[in-house]
């Protein structure tokens, strides 16, 4: 599914966990907080957005360290856990990173990302987000949050701009 931007502009993936990299059904530890899965194809993509020179960013409402810890191993350090307000937390990060709202993607599922997706140029839904959601984003995936949503937008962004790693490459 081709996403309806000018996948040049783009400087900066910004991120929610649940719904969007995790899926929004998960199972529960023995404490009751939820175990959050990983996709390892968003995680690959992840890994060549940081490598590539991209700002990469996670604003989440969890508040758990095994997301930051995730997050770190593939080389991501801006993590915001605990977000109450997500728009804060994006303008903030925004403003320190020089970036213009053109020059950003969010990809969210959920009323408390709406704020963030008005205020991005690039706003991407999962296929499974909620209505409101799907409404006002730009792009709707053609995948469920937690099933590929992060390597379709940075893969198809990083192609656009010939920085998407080729085979030799990939790994190195």
């Amino acid at each position: 599914m081709k996403i309806n931007y000018d996948l040049r502009k783009i400087r900066a993936f910004v991120f929610d966990v649940d719904g969007v990299l995790s899926p929004t059904v998960v199972p529960m530890l023995p404490d009751g907080r939820p175990a959050r899965m990983a996709n390892v194809k968003d995680g690959f993509a992840l890994k060549q957005a940081v490598r590539a020179g991209y700002a990469v960013a996670v604003i989440t409402g969890a508040d758990t360290e095994a997301v930051r810890l995730r997050m770190n191993m593939i080389g991501i350090t801006d993590v915001f856990l605990a977000a109450s307000c997500k728009l804060d937390v994006l303008r903030g990060w925004m403003r320190e990173r020089g970036l213009a709202p053109e020059e950003v993607a969010f990809a969210g599922d959920d009323v408390p990302d709406m704020g963030c997706m008005r205020h991005v140029g690039l706003s991407v839904a999962p296929a499974d987000a909620d209505a409101e959601v799907r409404d006002i984003a730009v792009h709707v995936s053609g995948r469920d949050g937690g099933y590929g949503v992060a390597r379709e937008l940075i893969q198809e962004t990083m192609l656009a701009q010939g920085t998407w790693p080729r085979e030799a490459a990939a790994y190195g």
